[in-house]
């Protein structure tokens, strides 16, 4: 039987920001960068983490703005992915990663492949869990926000969804799910999220991001060079009631990339909250298949 691995909290100090991570294995292992997506923070992966420690040194930041991490606002920090993923570059030199695997969900997926297309070396394959890179994945529902990227206006902004709230906060855990699938979801999670986002200046940073997705949107030829020159390995995850990325974006990575495996769940956008033990074999097991 495997020992149960511990995880620890600890934080560091990232350009006078303080970053909150949660990190378990030991650095002598392979690294597996956890990135969690909107609204969240490192507390998603709080279940896979022992799990991945048994083979990998498992490292999962709060990004700045989320979490337990500084909550500079935008006129203190310039919230863009890129920006964003300079930061987490920076936090990995500090603990001396080299090479790494990473997990790309929602909002993280924009960060690491920002990090995967600058230093495509570093990657060892990447862990995809309803993180967009194709344009498969945004359907109907993206339409107000694409209408507002094509011309941000008061007005537009003013048709956008509320999902600056606490109601929008708790949807993006069981929007679209049926009754059996609610009631596996913890409502701790985004009572947290929410608590962490009421912070000052943190709905202006977060909407920031969201202006800044259309960015990300238009790297999607870069994204797909990336893909197609480096052909990184992947394991694709995704819930199939997930009701912000269809579930088509799984057939896009997989036109995409040569060597990727994925399984579908009854499951929504946070997938990690219901089938965290399914989630974490499979990730343990394509650590070991690719280091």
């Amino acid at each position: 039987m495997r020992a149960v691995q511990k995880v620890r909290h600890r934080r560091a100090d990232v350009d006078g920001l303080e970053v909150f991570f949660r990190e378990a294995g030991h650095p002598g292992q392979p690294a597996v960068l956890l990135l969690h997506g909107f609204p969240s923070s490192s507390h998603t992966f709080r279940e896979v983490m022992p799990t991945l420690a048994d083979v990998a040194y498992v490292i999962a930041p709060d990004l700045p703005g989320f979490g337990m991490s500084s909550s500079p606002t935008v006129e203190q920090y310039d919230y863009t992915f890129e920006n964003l993923s300079h930061t987490i570059g920076r936090f990995l030199d500090q603990l001396g990663v080299g090479r790494f695997f990473v997990y790309l969900h929602d909002f993280g997926a924009p960060v690491g492949y920002h990090l995967a297309t600058r230093a495509p070396d570093r990657v060892r394959g990447l862990v995809v869990q309803s993180g967009n890179a194709h344009e498969d994945g945004l359907g109907g529902q993206w339409d107000g926000a694409r209408a507002y990227w094509a011309d941000p206006t008061d007005d537009r902004r003013a048709e956008l969804p509320g999902w600056l709230t606490f109601a929008g906060t708790r949807d993006q855990y069981v929007a679209g799910l049926p009754e059996r699938l609610r009631t596996l979801h913890a409502p701790e999670s985004w009572h947290l999220d929410w608590e962490r986002m009421g912070r000052p200046g943190n709905l202006d940073a977060q909407f920031a991001l969201f202006g800044d997705y259309a960015n990300h949107r238009a790297r999607f030829g870069e994204i797909a060079a990336y893909h197609r020159d480096h052909q990184p390995p992947a394991l694709v995850l995704w819930g199939r009631h997930d009701a912000y990325f269809d579930v088509d974006e799984v057939l896009a990575y997989h036109r995409a990339l040569d060597r990727m495996d994925a399984h579908i769940y009854d499951a929504g956008h946070f997938l990690l909250e219901t089938h965290a033990a399914e989630c974490a074999t499979l990730m343990r097991s394509f650590v070991l298949d690719n280091v």
